[in-house]
């Protein structure tokens, strides 16, 4: 629970600096460190303000690796060998909605982000996370926490993401992410301004509870995990499904091929990082569902032509059934947006 002292110190974090730089690190032994060790001290010492410092770092890295993750889907979407393993190949998208997404991605992250980053550093200190101060903590430790974070976020964004898609919450705030049916790298943080902090709040949140009930957290973790959730955030989104997909690897993972489903039929498969959810409360039935069907229309034609089906026959059916996923998926939209919370429960469900 916070008390005054909690709340000095994020006061005074904010808008002080914590120490003077010159001394931050007057006790430390520079030889015992490891070379990115010294570098991250090097960092905080030439800012001069550790706040601005946590803030410039924070916001360079975020978007450094979300728009250096969406490079390689760019490329790969414009090289038509690699259509093979799109989820919808019918769906490319094109140099205009590319840009319009950037757009719009750039202008959340400089007018709704970009303020959040710089807050994050007295936020954090004042729920004792560790920022500025070196050594590391081992990567035992750090493995650990990221794993309990992937598994906190996903359990936050399976229950916030099924409360998007009731009606008003839909119509005003979630509907933005939903433009795209076959959704691009790009477009994972195409969302609304009020999305990106619900939903942001399971990735932020879960951290800095933990650091409050353990005291045993440093930034350096927190920007590891925010690097990992944004590369499967953008993955999810990619379109594509590889044999070398996680996935395919890790049964338990979501990945393109869990949420692309998602965007084509409107209803199912709410979870980030993980399948299990979905799975219990049977919020993938329509996703399971489909997965059989597909299976099932093959095994009938090629039991029809006694024959293996070539390339373009697979694709035929496949695209057939698509094409019946995405309009049961308009009508399932239109029933949520009306906000029969009941109705749209069925939506998700049956």
């Amino acid at each position: 629970m916070y008390n005054a002292t909690t709340l000095s110190s994020f006061a005074t974090s904010l808008f002080h600096e914590e120490e003077n730089p010159a001394h931050l690190y007057d006790t430390l032994d520079f030889s015992s460190l490891s070379w990115l060790e010294k570098q991250w001290a090097a960092w905080y010492i030439f800012v001069g303000n550790p706040v601005l410092a946590t803030g410039l770092m924070s916001f360079i890295l975020h978007e450094f690796v979300y728009f250096g993750r969406c490079v390689p889907w760019i490329i790969i979407d414009s090289i038509p060998y690699f259509r093979q393993w799109k989820l919808q190949p019918n769906k490319i998208p094109t140099a205009a909605q590319q840009w319009e997404c950037t757009k719009l991605v750039l202008l959340t992250h400089f007018t709704v982000e970009l303020p959040q980053i710089f807050l994050f550093h007295p936020l954090a200190v004042a729920f004792g996370m560790q920022t500025f101060q070196v050594p590391f903590p081992e990567l035992k430790t750090m493995a650990l926490q990221v794993a309990l974070f992937f598994i906190i976020e996903d359990a936050w964004h399976y229950v916030a993401h099924q409360a998007l898609h009731y009606g008003p919450l839909y119509r005003r705030i979630h509907k933005l992410h939903h433009k795209y049916s076959a959704p691009f790298g790009l477009a994972a943080e195409y969302a609304h301004p009020l999305e990106i902090l619900i939903l942001g709040l399971g990735t932020v949140g879960g951290p800095l509870l933990y650091c409050y009930l353990t005291g045993n957290l440093h930034i350096v973790t927190m920007y590891t995990w925010i690097v990992l959730r944004l590369w499967q955030a953008v993955d999810a989104h990619s379109g594509y499904d590889f044999p070398w997909s996680l996935h395919n690897i890790f049964p338990l993972w979501s990945g393109a091929e869990h949420h692309d489903f998602h965007h084509m039929a409107f209803t199912n498969n709410y979870s980030t990082s993980f399948r299990y959810l979905d799975f219990i409360f049977g919020t993938d039935n329509k996703y399971r569902a489909y997965r059989k069907r597909v299976a099932e229309e093959k095994a009938k034609a090629r039991a029809a032509v006694k024959h293996e089906l070539s390339k373009a026959e697979n694709d035929a059916i496949e695209a057939k059934l698509m094409a019946e996923t995405e309009a049961e998926g308009v009508l399932a939209e239109q029933q949520a947006e009306k906000g029969d919370w009941n109705e749209a429960f069925k939506a998700k469900t049956q």
